[in-house]
């Protein structure tokens, strides 16, 4: 479903960021919904992901039973497995269950 284009300057590196502001997952112990806030940043090598299948594929996640750590290692691994990026990050901010606010952060390679 990701898809991808061939970085326009694979020579510079430069910084990519995007959010997604309605992500959405399942909790599964509870089967409640999860929202939540994604922010990916990333420096590509060869590859950029394409937007319009990153938009469906985060959309995707509505009805999956997953945990906030699970889900945001996630999408880090099928990023960083689809772009093969210098650098990649994805922070998830998940709002308020139960009194607790939760941010998981996963990183891949050395941030330039």
């Amino acid at each position: 479903m990701l898809e991808t284009f061939p970085n326009p300057q694979p020579d510079r590196p430069y910084t990519i960021e995007f959010e997604c502001p309605e992500f959405t997952c399942v909790c599964p112990k509870t089967g409640q919904p999860d929202f939540a806030t994604i922010h990916m940043r990333y420096v590509p090598d060869q590859k950029c992901v394409e937007l319009k299948s990153l938009k469906l594929y985060l959309w995707s996640y509505r009805d999956v039973g997953a945990f906030h750590e699970a889900v945001t290692n996630k999408i880090l691994n099928d990023l960083v497995e689809l772009t093969e990026p210098r650098f990649f990050e994805v922070r998830a901010e998940f709002f308020v269950r139960g009194g607790i606010h939760t941010n998981v952060t996963c990183t891949h390679g050395e941030e330039p």
